[in-house]
């Protein structure tokens, strides 16, 4: 019998190895696409698909027609002179991408009651996509839906800014975002006295929920003992984003029905808290690494250029690490938009820098009267961009080193109205004796110390 089956097996390889290789190949690929479709290949019921509505939250503009209750007003302000060096006209973005993704699955965002018809997905993973979701909101504070009337955020706002504690109003509104549970460190400790040394009669809010606390108090204690205007207040998302696109956008978030993505949801929900706080209060926001060299009262409704285009002239980005806008601007209602309709939580800086470049490109190529604002040149914010954010932290090497920091210096506390510090690449840099940034944090009182510059103030 043994010796029948090799006889058996050496007759097989016999007739395969005649074969020509074309016709075996041939044979292997065909036995690989059946199997293939034998294992993948499974009919499903899929339900019929319903035809998508169009997503549109832009104001109407027929004639007749009245404007939903969420749409800003249209209105045209002319802008402040500012330094000539400092002043960019708005001009079209040759780089920047012109269109937006297709958005009609975005529907659902027009009317949060609206029911997704699910694909044939059990409970068990809806569910584990459910606790996924919510363990990247978990560090996020989202507090329960209460109806607008007893919701304390305007209300502790209007008092603060109104001046009712402190007996004297505010001459300029600032806001800064703080969505962490960590406690303010050096760099944001001497963003906040900037604001003051140059505005010292501004108010200062720092929306954040872990700052909203006794240690909160305490930790902004040295600027309210000095006579300074500051409060932590913790962030009312529903009040925010109450008659604009992010408001269905955030009851999609909650629900589970919008997918936070692998980006922060604290950074991006930083980038639309921005917008909304200017939309509603009007006033100037600035990034928690952001140190202001200047006045900024003389500003109004600007945005910065972070790069330009050397053979054009033009801008190639923006940025909103400082904008500083009027209440109902809307330009602001387009960034909230542009927000709800293109989120996507996997690109970095989607729905933030690249966003306000998107739409202010778009919006360049055909000038509308409503939107009157002020495009400023990158040495106004951003005077060292991010890729060369290093040479500011070192010390002088030699004597060549030393006058190029001293002239870069000199250029800086003329030209810039503030100070990127662009805090995803100099936050573990530590400050050299005398580095620009050295030069620049002796300037102020509070939170430095100079024997401290360059061993615990890792900025």
């Amino acid at each position: 019998m043994l010796i029948q089956l090799q006889d058996l097996r050496r007759s097989t390889l016999s007739v395969l190895l005649s074969l020509p290789s074309s016709l075996l190949a041939l044979f292997l690929i065909l036995l690989l696409v059946y199997n293939s479709f034998y294992v993948f290949c499974i009919t499903l019921p899929f339900p019929a698909k319903p035809p998508p509505e169009p997503a549109n939250f832009s104001p109407p503009s027929l004639a007749g027609k009245p404007f939903p209750k969420w749409a800003p007003p249209f209105r045209s302000s002319s802008s402040s002179k500012l330094q000539s060096s400092s002043v960019m006209y708005v001009v079209k973005e040759e780089n920047a991408p012109m269109f937006l993704k297709n958005t009609t699955h975005l529907a659902s965002l027009q009317n949060p009651t609206n029911s997704m018809i699910p694909i044939l997905k059990s409970k068990f993973q809806r569910s584990r996509r459910f606790r996924k979701h919510k363990r990247k909101l978990k560090a996020i504070p989202i507090e329960a839906k209460l109806p607008l009337s007893q919701s304390q955020f305007p209300t502790r706002m209007r008092e603060f800014f109104s001046g009712n504690s402190s007996g004297s109003s505010c001459n300029i509104r600032f806001f800064m975002t703080w969505i962490s549970s960590k406690s303010l460190g050096n760099r944001e400790l001497l963003a906040v006295e900037s604001v003051f040394k140059s505005h010292p009669n501004a108010c200062l809010v720092i929306v954040s929920s872990s700052l909203d606390s006794n240690k909160g108090l305490q930790i902004l204690k040295p600027f309210s003992d000095l006579g300074f205007r500051v409060m932590a207040i913790a962030p009312d998302f529903d009040y925010l984003f109450h008659n604009t696109p992010a408001e269905a956008w955030f009851f999609g978030l909650r629900k589970g029905n919008v997918r936070p993505g692998g980006v922060s949801i604290g950074q991006n929900l930083s980038n639309v808290l921005r917008l909304a706080l200017l939309y509603k209060f009007g006033g100037i926001y600035l990034d928690t690494d952001v140190m202001v060299l200047r006045s900024l009262s003389k500003m109004k409704n600007v945005i910065g250029a972070q790069t330009i285009d050397l053979q054009s002239g033009n801008w190639s980005r923006l940025n909103n690490a400082v904008l500083v806008f009027d209440k109902n601007h809307p330009l602001l209602f387009k960034f909230i938009q542009e927000f709800a309709l293109t989120f996507d939580g996997n690109k970095w800086g989607h729905n933030g820098p690249y966003l306000v470049s998107r739409v202010v490109s778009r919006i360049s190529e055909k000038p509308n009267p409503g939107f009157n604002f002020t495009v400023v040149t990158p040495s106004a914010f951003y005077p060292v961009n991010w890729s060369r954010i290093r040479s500011i932290f070192h010390g002088p090497k030699d004597e060549v080193h030393s006058k190029w920091l001293l002239t870069k210096l000199k250029h800086i506390r003329s030209h810039s109205f503030a100070l990127h510090l662009w805090n995803s690449q100099s936050r573990r840099l530590k400050v050299q004796k005398g580095s620009i940034i050295d030069h620049i944090m002796s300037d102020f009182t509070i939170c430095y110390n100079s024997s401290s510059a360059t061993s615990s103030l890792s900025l």
